[in-house]
Formats: C-alpha cells, structure tokens, sequence
C-alpha cells in the first residue's frame, strides 16, 4: 500500500489513532517503517460515548504498549459547544500542534483517506464552498507539522489490510449516527449516487479534488504577489484602497479578499460565496460608509478605504471608551506614545533655529513649531480626540471642528477614536495632521513678545 507526503528518515511522527480501523491501520503501516522512523500514539478522548470513550482509549493505550512507544492522551469537555463536530475537530488540531510545539514529535500523521476526501468535497459542494474549499482535505499543512500519508487509499483497502493482519479496531457507533450531515452523506447520499450516477465517484471527487488543489498552488503565488503589493498592515488589521481591489479580475478580487480574510482571524472554513461577494458589493459603493461582519471578521468601508478586523462582539469584557480615552502628560523636552501607537516628541527650538527643519524624514509635514508660556509646561497633555473638539488650524479663517477636520482631509472612520490631540488646560494647541493652533504656531506669535518656549513638535510613525 502506498503511503504519501512521509517526512525524511529520521523524522518522529505522533500517529492520531481513535481506535477505527483508518487510523489503527495508519499506526500498522506506519509500523512497518520502524526502522525508518520514530512512532508515538496520539489519541484524544472527547469523553462523548461514556464506557465506550474510555474503551477506545486503553485499546489505542494498549497498542502502543504492544509495540513500545509512547502514548500521548488528551481528555476533553465538549459541555456547552454549539457545534459539536467543530469543536472535536478543533480539540484534536490543539492537541496534536501541543504534541508538536513541546518536541514530542515532528509531525502528527492522520488517518484521512481517499473517501474522507470524497465526503469532504461532496460536503463543501453542497455547503456552497469556493474552489479553494473544492481542494479538500490537503495532504500536509504548508509547515509540514501535520501530514495525511492515506489520502489515495481507501477505507475498504484499510479494512481489508487490517484483516490480513487479524488485527481488530474500535467502531464508533456515533458513525453510524444520521444526526450529523456527514453520516448521511457517508450512508445515504455518496451510496445513491454511485448506483444511480457513478460507480467511481469517490475516486472521481478525489480526483477533482486533487485538480483543484494543483491550481489553488498556482493562484496563492499568484494572488500573494498581488495582495502584499496592495494591502497595508496596520496593528491587527489590513486596509486596502477600493479600487485597488475592483481593478483586478473579478476571479482575482474574490481570492485576495480571502487572502486578507485567512490574515484577520475570519473563520475561513465558515467563509461562503455569499460572504466574499458582500465584501465587494462594499468596495463597489459610489462613496461613504459601509460594514458587514463575516464570521470572524469585521470589514467596514470609509472613503475610498476598506479595512478587514478581527471581529470583536459586544459584551466581550473590553472598555472600548475608555480604551480611546488616553491621557499622557508631557514634559518639555520630552516624548510620549500617542493613542494611535505613534510617538509624539516635544523639543526646545533655540533662537535661529525655527527654520532649520527637524532632519527626521519619518517625521509627518504636519508637525509643526508652537509657542508655550513657561508657565504652562507643565500643564501640557496628549490624548485622543472627543466628539465636540474644535479649534483654529493654522491657516483657517476661523475655528473648526475635529469631526469636520476629518471628513475635509478623508480620515477614515477606524482611525479617528485614537486621533492624537495636544491640549493645555481645555484649549486645543495641535492636532495630528491638520497642525498647531492658529494662534500658538510660529507664523501667528512671530512679532509676539512673550516669555516661554518655541516647541517643535514631531510625530514619529
């Protein structure tokens, strides 16, 4: 039987046995390479079957004994999990990458085989899946920490091998269960439609399969080249002009906003067609504001920007508020980190040097040269903007509010919480972008007599 993707002699492979005849046969075959390689059993008790739970771990227990090597268990709660399936799956991942990161093994081998593949793409089919969905199960993650040698053998070959070997396994009777959509398409739908249809469909949809695999590689060099060129990273978020993103083909569009959705925590395996096309609908618009939450993922439109966050739901113990509402005294000279994550620095400017620039190419054009009483150096306080904040910018005829401010220079609605202000006592002096205060900044106090400071002021990103 011809196992695939094996790491390199040498190399220590967890085999995931639950005691079925895929994964007990896995171990067997593995088992036949032992001079090749190092074996460990890795088996997860998801405690849902009772005696039997328990029953499937001492005979996965029991063959490790048998052939001396190291048994690795975890047991799990699944109590209050609203998708069963999902969670187990997640539960067995966590502990395998744990088995891994802890140097027990280099790889964990699964025991998913060329039917699996078949279910998991009738699955995908019918659930509405992009043609990256359509690839299937892959046969190794990209870092090679998990890898599936059997995904070109069939269960009946597996079953026939262990017989061969009169080595017996564990039936999960939840298998036979028609409560989950998988059994029914193992049981029901698969059964009909090679009578009716194809007598080789399984082999066909691994077969499609592997096709679509073959050009989801081809797209992801493609795509990454694209993405990286038009996406900024920015924290935990990713933003990207619109019409950056609607100037590809539509077949493009539709994987970089996958691309971005894989890179802000969405739940890519709850992702659908559905999804993907709301997200461009929200790019097409003419011009404003938008947002629609995907699972795991928040994507609002501001101007001409779309940005892709980490979704956070309400109620999530974070003071969002008080997050935003930041105040840091400042010393003269010295620096701060601003509520945007920027560094803002306040320096003395000596008599001639007003004009000579600051020499800091990071340093943004707004930035600019204030007056302050020496009286008023110690009252000085960087925060985050309010709703209600106004002053006169200058080179404005008269005062303005923060929140026109933004909509005249386009600020996108993400940024605007965290805006860096400057104030002395409650009057605004400077603000990020749009300067220092008409009747603080240097061009307006230039014939003013008074005893203090010409600050600089520089926001280093």
């Amino acid at each position: 039987m011809d196992l695939q993707h094996l790491p390199e002699a040498g190399a220590r492979i967890g085999v995931a046995v639950s005691g079925g005849a895929d994964s007990t046969a896995l171990f067997l075959l593995l088992q036949e390479h032992a001079l090749q390689y190092r074996l460990s059993v890795v088996h997860v008790n998801h405690g849902l079957r009772g005696a039997d739970s328990d029953a499937d771990e001492a005979f996965c227990r029991n063959l490790a004994e048998r052939f001396g090597v190291p048994f690795y268990l975890s047991r799990v709660d699944h109590a209050g999990c609203a998708n069963l399936e999902e969670d187990a799956r997640e539960a067995r991942l966590r502990f395998f990458r744990t088995v891994v990161d802890r140097g027990d093994a280099d790889c964990i081998a699964t025991a998913h085989t060329r039917d699996d593949q078949a279910e998991t793409v009738l699955f995908r089919f019918l659930r509405g899946a992009h043609c990256t969905g359509l690839a299937g199960i892959l046969p190794s993650y990209d870092d090679q920490w998990l890898i599936r040698p059997l995904l070109d053998v069939s269960r009946a070959e597996l079953v026939a091998y262990l017989e061969s070997r009169k080595q017996t396994w564990r039936e999960d009777v939840s298998n036979q269960s028609l409560a989950f959509r998988r059994n029914r398409i193992r049981h029901e739908l698969l059964p009909q439609l090679e009578r009716d249809w194809n007598p080789e469909l399984v082999r066909s949809l691994a077969q499609m399969a592997q096709l679509a695999r073959e050009d989801e590689e081809f797209w992801k060099s493609y795509t990454d080249s694209i993405a990286q060129a038009i996406f900024v990273r920015k924290g935990n978020s990713s933003v990207v002009v619109a019409s950056n993103l609607l100037s590809q083909p539509v077949a493009v569009a539709r994987r970089l906003v996958r691309w971005v959705l894989e890179r802000t925590q969405a739940k890519t395996r709850q992702i659908e067609y559905k999804h993907v096309e709301s997200v461009l609908a929200l790019a097409r618009l003419a011009e404003g504001h938008g947002r629609v939450i995907l699972p795991g993922a928040d994507v609002m439109r501001s101007f001409e920007w779309l940005r892709f966050a980490p979704w956070q739901p309400e109620g999530d113990g974070v003071d969002r508020l008080a997050a935003r509402n930041v105040e840091v005294p400042m010393r003269v000279p010295g620096e701060a980190t601003a509520p945007d994550g920027s560094m803002v620095r306040l320096t003395v400017v000596s008599s001639g040097e007003e004009a000579g620039g600051c020499g800091n190419d990071t340093v943004k054009a707004s930035d600019g040269l204030l007056y302050v009483e020496e009286a008023e150096e110690g009252r000085i306080v960087l925060r985050s903007w309010k709703p209600g904040d106004g002053y006169r910018p200058l080179g404005s005829a008269e005062p303005l509010k923060v929140k026109t401010l933004f909509q005249d220079y386009r600020i996108p609605l993400w940024d605007r919480g965290t805006w860096p202000i400057i104030t002395i006592g409650n009057q605004i002096v400077w603000a990020r972008e749009f300067g220092p205060a008409h009747e603080r900044a240097s061009a307006g106090r230039r014939d003013t007599a008074k005893t203090g400071s010409l600050l600089r002021i520089e926001r280093i990103v």
